[in-house]
């Protein structure tokens, strides 16, 4: 199993990071760090049903894990998992076209 992590994603966390660092908090290492390890427990085959359906799509192979307080989204795919947003909880989720 492989796990990617989407160009969306990416921007989340790149957006995380900046308001991290204008608001002087140091929470985004803890964040990531739980992310990185919750990362590499997905790409098992017994972990990847692990998570909720995203209510807003009710498809089966978009989870999510809520740590508060963000929303990491992600896809399942048959050769793995690909990490596709990393939103603050109380956000209206929005994903990729082509994440579907």
């Amino acid at each position: 199993m492989e796990l990617r992590i989407a160009q969306s994603a990416l921007e989340d966390l790149q957006a995380i990071q900046e308001y991290f660092a204008k608001s002087r908090m140091c929470h985004l290492s803890v964040m990531i760090s739980w992310l990185l390890s919750w990362s590499k427990a997905k790409c098992s085959n017994s972990t990847l049903m692990l998570g909720r359906v995203v209510p807003e799509f009710d498809l089966d192979h978009i989870r999510e894990l809520i740590h508060a307080p963000f929303r990491v989204v992600y896809l399942r795919q048959a050769k793995g998992v690909v990490l596709i947003r990393v939103w603050r909880s109380e956000r209206q989720l929005e994903l990729p076209a082509n994440a579907t």
